[in-house]
């Protein structure tokens, strides 16, 4: 063999390893983007479920941040499913008092003119319709004194006045884990509050499924107007936002069409997070005591 013809062997194998490394690196470059938008969205969804509890001090809503809308949609801003189980219905593990003391607190100032309800002693026991008219339809909720009588004693007052007449829905998440749709606060933004708190009813074995009625908070006991309907997956929530009743199953087709028009993202909520592309106005609410 010549010496040229050993010196061209050399360079073919060393390109061949040259050819093999670089294939090699950009194999893993692969790995590491896709591990990378792997962890990307774990994060997305782990930060979805966290801003249901971040804590601000002017906030009712679980979520902090302004509902301010970008002028497109980004993917991502539809429900992948909705499961269409309702939720078991829900008990305490043990029962109330047939009476329990209920305390407003004052402080705040309140997005629509209320008086706070008398402090004092509440009926822990009983049912009461509420019919939220809507521009989707009416929505049926069924609120049970028996789960949390101080914050159905709060909201039937604040039906009685009038306060939730021409407000908005003003949050719809549709990530996995987080599908609510809230409501409550007149001005519009998730901001707004009836210029008083009350404590939370809550217990460890909470459950939030398809058709749970829930209050929305910024920490713990600020508990005031504004509320949230799980309308499919809530098992990204953890037991800290007291669930005092339940939609009808009409209401949740209603939520489910708004659902599936989609979200237009908020800047901080993600594109799973922000007003509904489909806009619910509660024009008024009425109530009736079953028992």
């Amino acid at each position: 063999m010549s010496k040229k013809t050993h010196e061209q062997q050399l360079a073919a194998r060393k390109a061949q390893r040259q050819a093999e490394r670089a294939a090699e690196r950009a194999k893993q470059r692969r790995m590491v983007g896709i591990t990378i938008a792997a962890i990307v969205s774990v994060v997305v969804v782990i930060v979805g479920v966290v801003l249901i509890a971040a804590n601000t001090s002017d906030q009712e809503t679980p979520v902090a941040g302004d509902t301010s809308t970008p002028s497109e949609a980004a993917p991502g801003n539809k429900p992948v499913s909705i499961p269409t189980a309702l939720a078991a219905p829900l008990k305490r593990p043990a029962a109330l008092p047939a009476e329990v003391d209920c305390s407003y607190t004052k402080g705040g100032p309140a997005a629509k003119k209320v008086n706070a309800p008398a402090n004092g002693k509440v009926k822990a026991g009983g049912t009461t319709d509420v019919t939220l008219k809507t521009s989707v339809g009416d929505l049926g909720l069924t609120l049970d004194s028996a789960l949390a009588p101080c914050t159905v004693n709060s909201f039937v007052s604040l039906v009685n006045q009038k306060y939730f007449d021409n407000t908005v829905c003003h949050r719809l998440t549709v990530g996995e884990g987080l599908q609510v749709l809230q409501c409550g606060d007149p001005g519009g933004d998730g901001r707004g509050g009836p210029g008083y708190s009350f404590k939370d009813e809550v217990f460890p074995e909470l459950k939030y499924g398809r058709g749970t009625l829930a209050m929305a908070n910024s920490g713990p006991n600020t508990n005031g107007s504004q509320f949230f309907i799980v309308y499919g997956d809530g098992s990204g929530l953890d037991p800290a936002y007291t669930a005092f009743g339940t939609l009808d199953a009409n209401g949740l087709k209603a939520v489910d069409k708004v659902a599936n028009a989609g979200v237009v993202p908020s800047e901080n909520g993600g594109p799973g997070d922000g007003k509904p592309a489909t806009e619910v106005k509660i024009t008024a609410a009425t109530t009736a005591s079953k028992n």
